[in-house]
């Protein structure tokens, strides 16, 4: 066994790790309701926010995940939770072993640019500012930041349930380029940085294959046999965002990384199934 391992903020994300290590650890899961555990992983009733509710909590851990997402979408909320809950967390546990899960948000690129890890990191909306406050906290504790795309898979299917719903609307040209990773090679990826022992401080983790928005919504619509996506250009868009960025994880894949689902075809095909 691997030893003590710590997911903080526990949800869907951390309970698939925990079914894809099996028992190579003896993991532990801290969120506030720990009846929404995953059976076979022991549970730490606690509250981040609330330092009170960590007294608890073991001092010394082989390895700390912090996997918690916000509660709303807005600064009060994100500053609460990869800020304020984090440093809380490591005000009461040790750890040689810190991973922060953070979001490809930090980056403020919006011209089909393609980004790494040495990317400049620029944010220009409050989840990617906040973001990269986790990010330096998780850091100076020692830790690895792990940059994820849109997650997506069982559960977050927002573009099936939207082409389903009908009169989706999206600009053909210029493309929006989007990124993601399916769930379960989320889990994966951070299972694989338990392996690794690298000096890297941050990593990035997405699919082999950014896209525009409009081919996978077209690609879907045609999979479910629902209406394709209206095209519209410009102001006449709903979402009339810049063209967003290309996300690259070659490094993280070059370390030994195999994603089951490489591209939005093959994690949308299992989904759809």
């Amino acid at each position: 066994m691997a030893g003590r391992l710590l997911i903080a903020g526990c949800g869907d994300l951390g309970a698939r790790l925990h079914a894809r290590l099996g028992g190579e650890w003896s993991v532990t899961g801290l969120r506030r309701n720990v009846e929404r555990l995953p059976g076979g992983m022991d549970g730490i009733p606690a509250d981040l926010l609330d330092p009170r509710t960590l007294d608890a909590l073991p001092r010394d851990w082989d390895a700390v995940i912090y996997t918690a997402t916000p509660g709303a979408f807005d600064a009060d909320a994100y500053r609460a939770t990869y800020c304020t809950g984090l440093a809380h967390l490591l005000d009461r546990v040790r750890t040689s072993r810190l991973l922060f899960v953070s979001s490809t948000a930090v980056y403020g690129q919006d011209r089909g640019e393609w980004v790494d890890e040495d990317s400049i990191t620029e944010p220009t909306r409050f989840n990617g500012r906040v973001l990269l406050d986790g990010e330096r906290i998780a850091r100076e504790a020692g830790g690895v930041v792990v940059r994820f795309s849109g997650i997506y898979g069982p559960g977050r299917d927002a573009l099936v349930r939207k082409l389903r719903a009908g009169g989706v609307e999206c600009r053909r040209m210029p493309p929006q380029w989007t990124n993601r990773i399916h769930a379960d090679d989320a889990a994966a990826a951070l299972a694989h940085l338990l392996t690794l022992d690298a000096d890297r401080r941050v990593w990035l983790a997405s699919d082999e294959r950014p896209a525009p928005k409009f081919e996978v919504l077209a690609w879907l619509a045609q999979r479910l046999g629902v209406a394709g996506p209206e095209a519209v250009d410009g102001e006449e868009c709903e979402d009339s965002a810049g063209q967003g960025k290309r996300v690259s994880s070659a490094r993280l894949r070059a370390t030994g990384l195999r994603l089951q689902y490489p591209d939005f075809e093959h994690g949308y095909e299992a989904l759809l199934a």
